[in-house]
């Protein structure tokens, strides 16, 4: 019983921190290369285009640890990539024409909708139930701002029946909760199956 309150324990955070590196890794692109694009014309935008075209080996490197200790799905480790020779400008150009690397950034940059798809299923498979688990405490101290399907949590009987919902909902969505995790988890292991293909 311990053990399986801690696997979705961990796959309630693996939602969570699956939303926050999603919409770091779109930030982090978006504003990274329209600005390294933008500002290729300087000194300043080719370093900054080679160092955020560069970074998707570590952020791909961090995806798998994160996914080996959340979900238990063994990826294989990444070769290090070698450095190339050259100018700076000839290093940018070679890794601006890497299919493999665009096909991971795209990846990571898509991370974002699935993030926040786990937020949302987050807060309905294991926030909500716990919420209407709750009901009869909340019911005790007077909040009776809690309403499903129209029914506010005015009587003990109808705070009693949410707490069965609770329940049943706590069960179903522990089981679709852990069905996304490994989801996303194939979805990891996929994306780095391609970019060590390159």
């Amino acid at each position: 019983m311990n053990q399986m309150i801690r696997k979705h324990v961990r796959n309630f955070c693996f939602l969570l921190i699956t939303f926050a590196t999603g919409l770091f890794y779109f930030c982090f692109y978006l504003v990274g290369i329209t600005f390294g694009v933008a500002m290729s014309f300087t000194l300043v935008g080719i370093p900054i285009l080679y160092y955020v075209l560069r970074s998707t080996e570590t952020f791909l490197q961090h995806e798998r640890i994160r996914t080996k200790v959340y979900t238990d799905i063994s990826i294989r480790t990444l070769p290090t990539r070698s450095q190339e020779e050259g100018s700076l400008w000839e290093k940018v150009k070679a890794e601006f024409l890497n299919e493999h690397n665009w096909r991971a950034i795209i990846g990571l940059m898509l991370q974002f909708g699935i993030g926040m798809l786990s937020l949302i299923c987050a807060t309905l498979f294991y926030f909500a139930p716990i919420i209407l688990l709750l009901s009869p405490v909340l019911y005790f101290i007077d909040v009776s701002s809690i309403s499903l399907f129209g029914i506010e949590n005015k009587t003990l009987n109808i705070s009693l029946l949410f707490m069965l919902l609770g329940a049943v909902f706590l069960w179903i969505g522990a089981y679709l909760g852990n069905g996304l995790v490994k989801m996303i988890g194939r979805y990891t292991r996929r994306l780095v199956k391609d970019f060590a293909r390159r």
